[in-house]
């Protein structure tokens, strides 16, 4: 195809009438969107609390990876013996109070999940 031809068929001016029928469903598509309700905004005053936690943890665990990162380069600690974090082998060791610690944990976070789930259902603040 030359480009000759090609002007030809993009210069006509033959005009295209529309199926019978698409202005009228254009129009009522265009009611329809005009009378839906606005969309729900996001709930920003429950999501700020979170957000804002979940930043001070983010900036706590970078702050104590730099921490832990700048004593090893110092020489002043090795990797496995750092002195700052604390170990989770001091609560997993000594049967059954090692139990009872991890099981008052365990009840303590979901009582603390469901009553933080059941506030933000019934819509309380």
């Amino acid at each position: 195809m030359s480009d000759a031809e090609m002007d030809r068929i993009l210069s006509r001016k033959d005009e295209i009438p529309p199926s019978s029928g698409f202005t009228a469903s254009v129009m009522d598509a265009v009611r329809a969107e005009a009378a839906a309700p606005p969309p729900i905004p996001f709930p920003w005053k429950r999501a700020l609390p979170v957000l804002l936690v979940a930043g001070a943890v983010l900036s706590f665990v970078v702050v104590a990876g730099v921490a832990v990162i700048v004593e090893v380069a110092k020489g002043t600690v090795s990797l496995g013996a750092a002195p700052s974090l604390p170990s989770i082998s001091d609560w997993a060791q000594g049967g059954t109070a090692s139990a009872v610690r991890w099981t008052v944990m365990a009840l303590l976070s979901a009582y603390v999940s469901v009553k933080v789930s059941m506030k933000l259902a019934s819509g309380g603040s």
